[in-house]
């Protein structure tokens, strides 16, 4: 039963970065304002990140990758964390909007629950622990 529900986790999260991915590349400039400063050019950090996003998501929606696929989704998150907290800390807007604490509050909750999704598709729960897909 787990294995499936790994399994379907790892397609909709995959098809999700895939999707967010691909926006990296069709709408940069989206994203180029809350790369942190320190990086410098912000074009190049949004396409390596976008491939980042896409490899991931292969990862876990092919069924010999999904393990580790949830360890890579777990580790991008938590790098790509720095953007999002970059955007909270220095009241960054994006998409020409700028957000209250709250829903930063809220993107951080969310953020930790997908690396808790991420890490449940790497190592799982339960007797199928060890279990291939």
């Amino acid at each position: 039963m787990w294995n499936r529900i790994k399994a379907a986790a790892g397609v909709i999260l995959g098809g999700w970065f895939i999707y967010i991915g691909i926006q990296h590349f069709t709408d940069p400039l989206w994203f180029e304002p809350i790369v942190p400063d320190i990086l410098g050019w912000s074009r190049f950090w949004v396409w390596v990140s976008g491939v980042a996003e896409i490899i991931v998501g292969l990862l876990l929606i092919i069924p010999r990758t999904r393990r580790i696929g949830g360890l890579a989704c777990a580790t991008l998150l938590v790098i790509l964390y720095w953007a999002n907290l970059n955007m909270w800390v220095n009241n960054i807007a994006i998409g020409g909007r700028t957000y209250e604490h709250h829903w930063h509050v809220l993107r951080l909750l969310i953020q930790t629950a997908l690396i808790g999704l991420s890490v449940f598709i790497w190592r799982g729960i339960g007797s199928d622990n060890h279990q291939q897909d």
